[in-house]
């Protein structure tokens, strides 16, 4: 069918078959400006990131495992910028545990949380690429061929007039829209700086799924450690039941002594069925994190005997550097700004060029020739006169959400140095209570030596003793615990300082 006319009632300028070919040139040269035009700044603010002023150093670095940074020889600390003293890569290897280092390496490779973020990324750039092609004019091609026969008895028609004929077309049209305003430019940067927004989310889903795996791991050393204790403290019960029922059978011990040894052996019997159950399901939770078959998989029997390792904290204001979900939240807060600009243009007008041309014949002889040539240029624009006040509302919303997003930011910020103050200060505060617990320890060591003298002596009786060997194994357990307690915190505030990872890092 013949290529059908533009019927809009907008302002259009047409060119035509038949028209003069002084049009042309014209319109090439009124085409070149308007693709000067569309070069020109896009409307809207542009971006400037939050401000956020950062302490000059942190409240809690007084534990011996934290690192702080040097004092500055000018007296004022450096900018953000990350530091060669900072962690770097693959910071669980720190801990120097192999076993650690192979469960952490499967993380990037085989879970699908991960998996998912990273298909999210690919999907949001993929985004920008759609939004992008705005940019560019659309072209279409549509040949057609057709055979048409009208009515013989048709109005008007005579002994002369064909009823029968072809039409040959080989058609083409292309459109498109100059970015005047900006729109469409601002559309891609939001696109984009979503895009990174959600490459800095893989980072933090990385990060929280390492340190998950690395946290869980080491409670469950330390439950081997527990395990390991029981363990002694069943065999030394064993023996201890066997002295008493010597000292029984030879009248010296009654058999009082006797089922009290017995209550405690087996108590403590218990207790070691009871951390068994703990560390099968901390071994589940590694196992998950890293992609294993649990039917198949196991962690050997390992007591947490490790140096607690240093951690360098570097100076606060790096915080914002390192903390990819600080970036994520300030990556949407760009993208949040550029949606105001993209509200700001629906007020100016909106401007497209259009074109088509082609061939048309009814012979396929003369289906390609000169004379078969048709084409049409033409120019429109559309302004809005009346919305009801929706263009302003629209952009009332942009600017609410952009401040919105900002909060996010900021909270994301108060959050993030919240997080990092409460791990040095677990760190501090266990190392203290590890200190206080070990004189406890000892103490308890004491205690149960004289009362098994005072036993051995008859001098008092065995509920002595067992008072205080409950008291030393209480005291060996929570020293124990506090160690794990102690990783655990170590791990977290690897995590609370963002790990490896730094904004270098994100697409550009």
């Amino acid at each position: 069918m013949p290529l059908a006319p533009n019927t809009s009632r907008a302002p259009s300028l047409r060119l035509f078959r038949g028209a003069r070919v002084g049009w042309l040139p014209s319109a090439l040269a009124g085409l070149f400006v308007l693709t000067i035009l569309a070069g020109c700044r896009p409307v809207g603010p542009n971006y400037n990131q939050p401000v956020f002023t950062a302490p000059a150093a942190y409240k809690e670095t007084g534990a011996p495992s934290v690192v702080p940074p040097p004092a500055p020889a000018d007296g004022s600390w450096k900018s953000a910028y990350p530091s060669d003293g900072m962690l770097r890569g693959k910071w669980w290897e720190v801990y120097n545990d192999p076993q650690l280092n192979q469960l952490e390496e499967r993380i990037a490779t085989d879970n699908q949380a991960l998996r998912q973020s990273v298909e999210n990324y690919l999907a949001a750039r993929a985004q920008i690429a759609v939004v992008r092609a705005n940019l560019y004019p659309t072209l279409s091609l549509d040949p057609s061929v057709s055979h048409s026969e009208n009515s013989r008895n048709r109005p008007l028609v005579t002994s002369t007039t064909k009823t029968s004929y072809n039409d040959f077309i080989l058609g083409g049209q292309g459109s498109w829209e100059p970015d005047f305003w900006g729109k469409v430019r601002r559309g891609v940067g939001a696109a984009r700086e979503s895009a990174q927004a959600s490459s800095a989310d893989i980072a933090n889903v990385d990060l929280s799924l390492q340190a998950e795996l690395a946290a869980d791991y080491f409670q469950l050393r330390g439950l081997d450690s527990q395990i390991a204790l029981l363990k002694r403290t069943v065999a030394d019960l064993e023996h201890q039941l066997d002295l008493t029922q010597r000292r029984v059978n030879g009248g010296v011990a009654t058999s009082v002594d006797v089922t009290q040894a017995q209550t405690q052996l087996e108590t403590f019997r218990a207790q070691l069925v009871d951390v068994s159950v703990a560390r099968a399901q901390f071994e589940h939770a590694v196992g998950t994190i890293a992609t294993y078959n649990l039917s198949q998989f196991s962690i050997p029997f390992s007591p947490l005997d490790l140096p607690l390792p240093k951690v360098p904290i570097g100076v606060p204001s790096q915080l914002l550097e390192r903390r990819p979900d600080i970036a994520s939240q300030e990556r949407q807060t760009a993208a949040a700004n550029e949606h105001i600009g993209i509200a700001i243009s629906a007020y100016y007008p909106t401007i497209s060029l259009s074109g088509s041309g082609g061939f048309e014949s009814t012979h396929g002889g003369t289906w390609l020739q000169g004379p078969s040539a048709l084409w049409s240029l033409g120019a429109q624009a559309t302004e809005l006169l009346f919305d009801a006040g929706q263009r302003h509302a629209l952009t009332d919303q942009a600017r609410h959400l952009y401040e919105a997003q900002a909060a996010a930011y900021r909270n994301t910020i108060y959050s993030a140095f919240q997080d990092v103050e409460d791990n040095l200060s677990a760190l501090r505060i266990l190392d203290q209570e590890s200190v206080v617990e070990q004189r406890a320890v000892d103490a308890a060591q004491h205690s149960l030596d004289l009362s098994n003298q005072r036993y051995k002596g008859g001098v008092t009786t065995y509920l002595e003793v067992l008072t205080a060997e409950t008291a030393l194994i209480s005291n060996q357990r929570i020293l124990t615990d506090l160690q794990a307690r102690q990783f655990a915190a170590s791990v977290q505030l690897i995590r609370a300082l963002g790990g490896g990872w730094d904004t270098s890092q994100l697409p550009k």
